[in-house]
């Protein structure tokens, strides 16, 4: 298998249709053994009825997974790319806002030598102030903390080698950090810009509550990142500046009673001083103990710190 097209679905009837022959009618010309991954994310309407009509009509590559009920994007993604078999996972949306005639040139950018291509909607047409506006701020905050600096995180359409999509697992609205995930591996990433169409049917299912939830799963990013084999660094340095804050200030308090007869226990600061003391060992320690969960979670498991792009020498086993 050469390609695996990942399409979350969610309440999305009219559209599959429309998405469905635009596939064929791109994938048809491409000289590529190809499968279509449809992942009902628990439709609400007649999304299932017509996936299931889907797979009686090509059942050569159409498979369709099934959740119970809502869980999210993300984790229909994540489901999506657990069951494609292809070395090359495409990712695009179902409601026709992202244009399959793109495809090839996704394809032809990861010939030339690229893991992650990512598309880039620069002729977005959604309402500015309710979800161009959001977005445009959330690319330029993920950019600037992670360093993987990209346009558009928010377009699903994206191509990845399947050995870029390793080491790591999806939660919460992470789908759009993927990339990021990927440079973490080694992986080489550009990104092109590719059609954005207005929705024809159904609504769109996010507002600007996601910039929340990406705010906050930023977070989460930067922490695995950079700090999730060596916590100490996050704690510990965090403990060290509060403890280093807490002694300047218990020196000029020492001073101005030295110097001014200025009571030490009646000043507020002396109390806010002690608190950091406290506070700063309390993250060491804190530190120290996510250093040995980090242990336990890589030698219980045999998992390594590090990832190998291949081998060269070794004889085979």
């Amino acid at each position: 298998m050469k390609l695996s097209l990942v399409v979350p679905v969610y309440n999305e009837e009219q559209n599959l249709p429309l998405l469905f022959d635009a596939i064929h009618k791109v994938m048809d010309a491409l000289d590529h053994t190809w499968e279509l991954i449809l992942v009902d994310d628990g439709s609400r309407d007649n999304s299932l009825v017509v996936l299931n009509e889907l797979v009686v009509k090509d059942p050569q590559h159409v498979r369709v997974v099934v959740f119970r009920r809502n869980f999210g994007q993300t984790a229909a993604i994540a489901a999506g790319i657990d069951h494609a078999k292809g070395e090359i996972i495409i990712l695009l949306d179902a409601d026709m806002q992202n244009d399959p005639a793109d495809i090839p040139l996704l394809l032809a950018k990861l010939d030339e030598g690229y893991d992650v291509v990512s598309g880039w909607r620069k002729e977005r047409k959604d309402t500015y102030l309710t979800r161009t506006l959001p977005s445009n701020a959330a690319n330029w905050l993920i950019s600037t903390v992670t360093g993987v600096h990209l346009h558009d995180y928010g377009c699903t359409l994206k191509a990845y080698r399947r050995d870029s999509l390793t080491g790591f697992r999806l939660y919460g609205e992470m789908h759009r950090f993927i990339p990021v995930f990927a440079h973490a591996v080694g992986a080489r990433i550009t990104e092109i810009p590719v059609h954005h169409h207005e929705r024809k049917y159904g609504k769109a299912k996010y507002g600007l509550e996601r910039t929340i939830k990406v705010v906050l799963d930023l977070f989460t990013v930067k922490f695995l990142l950079d700090y999730s084999r060596k916590p100490i660094y996050l704690f510990g340095g965090a403990g060290m500046s509060l403890i280093i804050v807490s002694t300047l200030a218990l020196l000029a308090l020492l001073i101005r009673r030295v110097f001014w007869g200025i009571p030490v226990l009646t000043s507020p600061f002396f109390l806010i001083a002690v608190m950091f003391v406290i506070m700063g060992f309390q993250s060491i320690l804190m530190g120290l103990i996510a250093e040995l969960q980090v242990r336990t979670y890589y030698e219980s498991q045999d998992k390594q710190t590090y990832t190998v792009l291949k081998t060269m020498g070794f004889p085979e086993k």
